[in-house]
């Protein structure tokens, strides 16, 4: 059949199997480029690593960085669906097709399970597949963003995109038509934010590494490694402070219980720039905001997405004699984002934007070639008018 995108707003329904194949590609031949120069046999490098949320985004690049840039053995984990009659499969089905096919062909070990990570079901599946295939791994990525998750004691929790104590209005762009107008948000109520807590914070991560160690699935001196983000002031009331910030000060405290149980495990949390991914895309004032950030990073030579951010996470960041890390003990992989040059070029475009400059202020077309590539379309060489097999 013929795939074309079907969107309205932050939500795509459609995904291009050879789209997404293609998008895996330019991904994996970046790494493999990064690679060449990366010294494989450095004292500090990956063999045989475990990604928790390992489809799409920073959790695709992150495998595709461990087993292109570092040749290491993966298993991903993934909660995706299949094609179903005329119903495409998800992008992250594609994807991770993708990735097994072209690691098998690189001979490199992939394995991926598809199942709730949340669930005691899905640890103890890996765990079987770790001891039998690799005994051991070395290195544990959390990227797990979820809209919802169901606790092993059986009670359900949803995650909400909301201000803490009080309502924030702001600039935003309506996605249906690039127009900027103002949205408002309410205040969260406290069972909201216990919920956003507990799908988006770190309790699963520490459940991860509670049973990766008991099993003895966990190398002496393993990393393990969380996902957040920070973002500059003017998102503050939205992220960094608002409900989804709560759950990621709960990761960054997780990380020191979890350095505090193990001595011969050591947890960090990665702060990674912006991109574009679904869940930003339904954050109000964001997708306005990447779209000027793109125009300033590329302008200024600094701008990079999820691949170009997971391989330096790799190369420049883990593969030290020491990981540098903030006074908080955090990664920054933001550091380019948050260039005192950077934020004052977005600030000086934030305040003069209005839907009659948009488009020539704000970088739309990046912000929307980088969403519809999310689902495997305008990726240059595929031809979209073709009958594709879904």
């Amino acid at each position: 059949m013929i795939v074309e995108p079907k969107s309205k707003g932050f939500i795509c329904t459609t995904a291009h199997p050879t789209g997404c194949c293609k998008n895996v590609e330019e991904q994996i031949e970046y790494a493999k480029k990064a690679g060449e120069s990366f010294a494989a046999d450095k004292e500090k490098t990956w063999k045989k690593v475990l990604i928790i949320g390992a489809s799409t985004g920073y959790g695709l690049a992150s495998r595709i960085a461990a087993a292109f840039t570092c040749k290491a053995d993966t298993i991903g984990v993934m909660f995706e669906r299949p094609a179903a009659g005329k119903r495409t499969a998800t992008a992250g089905w594609y994807n991770t097709q993708a990735f097994d096919k072209m690691a098998k062909e690189a001979g490199l070990y992939s394995k991926s399970v598809n199942g709730d990570a949340f669930s005691d079901e899905t640890k103890k599946e890996v765990i079987e597949t770790i001891k039998k295939d690799l005994g051991k791994v070395d290195l544990v990525i959390y990227s797990l963003a979820a809209p919802r998750r169901t606790a092993s004691d059986g009670n359900s929790y949803t995650s909400v995109l909301k201000t803490v104590d009080e309502e924030f209005t702001t600039k935003s762009l309506n996605l249906n038509n690039n127009e900027v107008i103002t949205a408002t948000l309410e205040p969260a109520t406290q069972e909201e934010i216990e919920g956003t807590v507990k799908v988006m914070g770190g309790e699963d991560w520490e459940l991860w590494i509670d049973a990766l160690k008991e099993a003895d699935a966990l190398e002496k001196d393993a990393l393990t490694i969380a996902y957040s983000y920070i973002g500059p002031e003017l998102t503050y009331p939205i992220y960094f402070s608002g409900t989804i910030g709560q759950a990621k000060k709960h990761v960054l405290e997780t990380s020191n219980r979890i350095n505090g149980k193990y001595a011969d495990v050591k947890a960090y949390v990665s702060v990674n720039k912006a991109v574009v991914t679904q869940s930003s895309s339904a954050i109000p004032a964001v997708p306005l905001y990447l779209s000027i950030m793109y125009r300033v990073m590329k302008e200024q030579k600094l701008h990079e997405g999820c691949i170009e951010q997971m391989v330096r996470l790799f190369t420049e960041k883990l593969a030290t004699e020491e990981v540098p890390v903030d006074e908080e003990g955090r990664i920054r992989l933001d550091d380019w984002e948050m260039k005192p040059e950077v934020q004052e070029a977005i600030m000086k475009v934030w305040d003069e934007v209005s839907t009659e400059n948009v488009e020539e202020l704000c970088d739309i077309k990046g912000y929307w070639d980088d969403f519809f590539r999310m689902f495997g379309f305008r990726m240059p060489g595929v031809d979209y008018k073709k009958d594709v097999e879904i």
